[in-house]
């Protein structure tokens, strides 16, 4: 009989510590020494997913999985949270929505799906020689120990060899890790086996003697200090226009992006290939101010398209796009982009709001209680004005989306550029929406659009993987998956 895969748990101090970013690297890490891995986490607040078989799941785990040489499938993350307000969150269970679970409060559904998805964890232990685990958040909130199913009770169940990482960037990084260490129970502790200090910048040498006296307190070595790399290439999990707005441009900067940044945005990921384009200026746009100058206005998804679209209207963003556009200069929006573009949003089974549309495409949305989740392929028609460019590219792409845009029935007809309700451009050409996700992840439309390619995910994943092995500490990799 197959033994279990071991199970390596990247936890983290805070959120935004770089937990994804390394199991990411680990994943590739490991399936480069000819190990069969998967990633894994148990529960993910995130409004980034990606389609697999069966439904959707993190982001974060979907590119784990390429990056472990692996398919991408609902076990890796079993339970996804898709925050819709401050205090609501879709839930998905195993790639579905699950009105019921929705519904329940917190500390009751974590022990009632936890037997699903330790089942699902098991799953993976038995088809795999190593099983990626990330953490969320950090395991040390006293609070929430008792019901955390997506850290202690994984690395329980999982016997996992645990790294804690904290982001020193920010400042306090030792308290953080100590800290961390010191409100775990007993047993809990002893599964940490090294801490990672995150994002440096300087000399490492003055980071003496601190590694040693942690150390010196808590038993735990320091296994590696990773340099600040903010151009890896890899999609941050959540809000990874954070510290700064504007993207590091490739080269001398040729055209700007302006993508709108509304509170519920969903599928940023999507467009870290136009940040690593040479000489793409990728903006993050809160304000008209932060518009101004823009070659390109993003509408991107949203989880919540009418409060977005109530946000967007008073930080007076509406008029900043409706000049934009009327200068006749390109506008696209993508899914719920596309919806705030149109006419109306009507909601007859109070799935997200009823809300006048920007009026900039004469379409008209209905929400509908079913989700459409799906992979699709589809080619462009003729295409004119800023996107003519993309005429005839055949395109892959995804969709996630409540809800159905139709012509509006007493207006001049869009031009309809994508089969199946997949997509209109404006008379003049310059405006275009789409249902389909992934646009800028398509070599085809990158090519068409900037003349210009991207780096393959491959290639991000080599780097992560390269920069792990320069960094941890020689042996320390091979060390988590010993035997015991």
């Amino acid at each position: 009989m197959k033994d279990k895969a071991r199970c390596v748990m990247v936890m983290g101090t805070t959120s935004s510590a770089g937990k994804s970013w390394l199991a990411s690297a680990l994943c590739r890490w490991y399936a480069r020494q000819g190990l069969k891995v998967a990633p894994f986490k148990a529960q993910n607040m995130s409004n980034n997913a990606r389609v697999v078989p069966g439904g959707e799941i993190g982001s974060a785990q979907y590119f784990q999985a390429l990056a472990a040489r692996a398919q991408p499938d609902a076990r890796m993350n079993p339970l996804l949270l898709k925050p819709e307000r401050d205090d609501h969150s879709q839930v998905v269970l195993f790639g579905r929505v699950d009105e019921e679970l929705t519904r329940k409060p917190w500390r009751g559904r974590s022990a009632s799906v936890w037997p699903a998805v330790a089942g699902a964890l098991d799953e993976l232990r038995a088809d795999n020689d190593v099983v990626v685990i990330e953490g969320a958040g950090s395991p040390a909130e006293i609070n929430l120990q008792a019901d955390d199913i997506v850290n202690l009770w994984v690395a329980r169940h999982a016997d996992a060899a645990c790294l804690l990482v904290s982001d020193i960037d920010r400042g306090g990084a030792f308290a953080h890790l100590y800290g961390t260490w010191a409100l775990l129970p007993e047993a809990d502790r002893r599964r940490i086996r090294g801490f990672v200090l995150n994002k440096f910048r300087g000399d490492a040498q003055l980071l003496k003697p601190a590694p040693q006296m942690l150390q010196d307190l808590t038993g735990v070595p320091t296994v590696a200090t990773l340099p600040m790399w903010r151009d890896h290439g890899l999609p941050e999990e959540d809000g990874w226009y954070g510290h700064a707005f504007a993207q590091p441009v490739h080269g001398a900067p040729q055209r700007t992006v302006a993508i709108v940044a509304y509170p519920r945005i969903s599928n940023l990921d999507e467009f870290q290939p136009l940040a690593n384009l040479p000489g793409v200026q990728l903006v993050w746009a809160r304000s008209p101010a932060e518009l101004a100058g823009a070659d390109w206005i993003v509408l991107p998804g949203s989880k919540h398209t009418s409060s977005d679209l109530a946000w967007l209207r008073t930080q007076g963003l509406d008029r900043s796009i409706a000049a934009h556009a009327g200068a006749g200069r390109p506008v696209l929006g993508v899914c719920g982009g596309l919806q705030m573009l149109g006419e109306a949003l009507v909601d007859p089974h109070g799935i997200d709001g009823n809300a006048p549309g920007l009026g900039l495409l004469p379409l008209v949305t209905q929400f509908a209680p079913d989700k459409t989740v799906q992979r699709t392929w589809a080619r462009f028609a003729p295409l004119a004005g800023p996107w003519a460019a993309l005429s005839h590219v055949e395109v892959g792409g995804y969709e996630i989306h409540h809800g159905h845009t139709a012509q509006h029935p007493g207006m001049a007809p869009a031009r309809a550029v994508l089969p199946h309700a997949l997509g209109w451009q404006n008379d003049r050409g310059n405006v275009l929406g789409l249902y389909l996700h992934g646009l800028f992840e398509d070599p085809a439309v990158l090519h068409a659009l900037f003349g210009a390619a991207a780096p393959t995910l491959d290639t991000v994943f080599d780097g992560l993987a390269d920069f792990i092995d320069r960094h941890f500490e020689p042996g320390v990799l091979h060390g988590l998956i010993a035997s015991p």
